[in-house]
Parts: structure tokens; C-alpha cells; sequence
């Protein structure tokens, strides 16, 4: 069935047929029983001269009490198996929706979980990487030598781990003293003290505990859309011994992100009218299957509260949504996964 609204169209076009067909027939049937009576009483008064009409009048107004039984008949029966047809095909239509709803929603589910599990690695990575003796020891001794071998360390991790703009040494001041890329990216020696990210990754509690930010334009990153994960280097990378500094990696969000919203399982019919998303907290938009919008537009999302659903707008468009389950250690930052489809022609 490539298109049940189609056949519930056309059981309601065939039910509007037989109504006005049976109608029309009785309107016939009403005109030739009354010619019918009057033609009975044209020969009553011809006497015996109508008395032949009179016959063949009789027999018109029997024929047309036959078919009165016939379409009263078929007005029962097949004008109400036509509703009983029309209104089960309204159903099926209601379920429809209701399936294409839950299996959005589904899909949108998953888009914002694979996120998740991805992210999840990321925050893994930042705890690990900063017990890392090179990135211990270029806070400890603060030397050239000891910034400059940090930095190698650094970029041998990034040239393993291509989901990464830049890794980030900062001391307790807030000064970069080492990088990944000083080559693309020379910001050792900036001070980025001020910086959110920056002051909450410092103050997390031990080894174990790490910050996530929302996607950001990173001006120090030539603008790049990045994810910044965070948290403390520790003297003698004890789980909690002084913060010495930050570490802080940033992922490279735009192509890792565009190329989930880019696989959701949507047939190349369903492409055509879908796009789907990633939108924050407050639901601006962080990823779109389009590529329009991203860090500028904010997606009107209703949820009603609800974790998952769908529901149509005014435009009737589908709007499912999923918000973030969280994977392991990773909580998520209230992010929703979202699919926006529009009706499929002749829906």
C-alpha cells in the first residue's frame, strides 16, 4: 500500500458516488409514480376506452414500487457499508499519523543518542588526558622545555584523535601555555581567564568530575563550531590534588554532528520534505541536516513537557522530538534531537 490516504480518498469519493446515484434514482423513481397515478386516473375517467392504458399504468406504477425496495435496499446496505468503509479508512489514516509520529520520534531518539554517545568519549578523554605526566609536569615546572614537550604530546594525540580542533593547556591564571596546533592555531600565551568553560573546568571537584559547554563559534578557532569539554590538572595527577590548571579539548563539532543529522534512515522520498536536527537547551539550533540556521536560528519546539512525541503544526508539518537520555557519566545538557517533515503530496 504506497498510499493509503488515496484509497481512503477514493472510498469517500465512491461513497459520495452512491449516495447522490441513489438519490437521483429515487427523485426518477418518485417522478414516474406519480405520472404512474396519474395516468390511472387520465383512464378511469376515459372509461372503457382506458381501460388498456390503465393496465400498462398499473404495471409502470408496480415496476416503480419494485425499484423503490431496490434502492431503499441498496441505501441500507451499501450506503452503510460505504460509511462503515469510509469511516475505517479515517481510522487507518489516524493510525497512520500515529505511526509516522512514533517512528520520528524513534529516529530522533536515536540521532541525539548517538550524540550523546559520542560525547560521552569526549568527556572520557578530557579526564584521562589530563593526568597525562607531559600535561602534569608543564604546570608543575612551568618551563619552555616543559610547554614545548606538552605541546608535542598534545599533537600527537590529535594527529590519533581527528575529532578535535585543539587541545589547550591553561594554567591557574588563565594563559595558554601549550597547544596542539600552535602552527594553525598560535594562542599560547592568551589569556582566556574570563571564560566560562575555563573558570568551571578549574573548579571541578577531582579527577573524576569534568564540564561540557554548548557548541560555540570559538573565535580563538577561527570561529569553528566547537564542543568544549574541561577539568583540572592536578598536582602529581592526583584524583584530587591541587588544581594546577585546565585542560581543555575542543571537538569539532560542525562535521562530526552534520554527518548524523545527514544518516537518519529517511527514504530519498521522505528527504525530499524532512530535515532533521539538533537543538540545544533553549532549542536553537546546533546541527541541521540543511546546514541552514546553525548557532542562529531557534527551532519552535513545543513539548508539553513530554521527553519524546510528535505532534503537527499549524502548517501541518511533523514535529517529532527526543530530548537527550544521557549515556553512562554523561548527562547530557538538555539537548533535543528533532525531525521536522512536511506532508507528503496528496496527504
Amino acid at each position: 500500500m504506497s498510499n493509503p490516504k488515496e484509497i481512503v480518498d477514493l472510498a469517500h469519493q465512491v461513497k459520495r458516488l452512491t449516495t447522490g446515484k441513489i438519490a437521483d434514482i429515487n427523485d426518477i423513481n418518485r417522478e414516474t409514480t406519480f405520472l404512474a397515478l396519474n395516468a390511472l386516473i387520465e383512464a378511469a375517467r376515459a372509461g372503457d376506452a382506458g381501460k388498456g392504458f390503465a393496465v400498462v399504468a398499473n404495471q409502470v406504477k408496480q415496476v416503480a414500487a419494485r425499484i423503490s425496495d431496490v434502492t431503499t435496499s441498496l441505501n441500507r446496505e451499501l450506503a452503510g457499508a460505504m460509511t462503515r468503509l469510509t469511516d475505517l479508512g479515517d481510522q487507518m489514516m489516524v493510525h497512520l499519523h500515529s505511526l509516522d509520529g512514533q517512528r520520528c520520534a524513534d529516529l530522533a531518539l536515536n540521532m541525539i543518542d548517538v550524540i550523546d554517545r559520542n560525547l560521552y568519549e569526549r568527556s572520557c578523554d578530557v579526564r584521562w588526558w589530563a593526568t597525562d605526566s607531559a600535561m602534569v609536569d608543564c604546570l608543575t615546572h612551568a618551563s619552555a622545555a616543559a610547554s614545548a614537550h606538552a605541546a608535542q604530546r598534545l599533537a600527537v594525540i590529535l594527529e590519533s584523535y581527528t575529532v578535535y580542533r585543539d587541545i589547550w593547556i591553561v594554567d591557574a591564571a588563565g594563559t595558554i601555555v601549550a597547544n596542539g596546533r600552535g602552527g594553525r592555531y598560535p594562542v599560547a600565551g592568551t589569556n582566556v581567564a574570563d571564560a566560562p568553560w575555563f573558570r568551571q573546568a578549574l573548579k571541578t571537584s577531582s579527577s573524576a568530575a569534568y564540564v561540557a559547554s554548548d557548541v560555540t563559534a570559538l573565535p580563538l578557532l577561527e570561529r569553528a563550531h566547537v564542543a568544549i569539554y574541561g577539568t583540572a590538572i592536578r598536582r602529581d595527577a592526583s584524583a584530587n590534588g591541587e588544581p594546577l590548571g585546565a585542560l581543555l579539548i575542543f571537538f569539532d563539532w560542525a562535521p562530526q554532528a552534520s554527518n548524523v543529522v545527514k544518516n537518519v534512515r529517511l527514504s530519498e522520498e521522505e528527504w525530499q520534505r524532512t530535515r532533521c536536527l539538533i537543538v540545544d537547551a533553549k532549542h536553537r539550533v546546533l546541527a541541521s541536516s540543511d546546514g541552514q540556521g546553525l548557532l542562529q536560528e531557534t527551532c519552535r519546539l513545543s513539548t508539553g513537557g513530554q521527553r519524546s512525541g510528535a505532534y503537527r503544526d499549524a502548517q501541518g508539518a511533523l514535529i517529532a522530538f527526543a530530548a537527550t537520555p544521557g549515556y553512562e557519566t554523561y548527562q547530557g545538557l538538555g539537548w533535543y534531537g528533532v525531525i521536522v517533515q512536511q506532508p507528503a503530496v496528496g496527504r
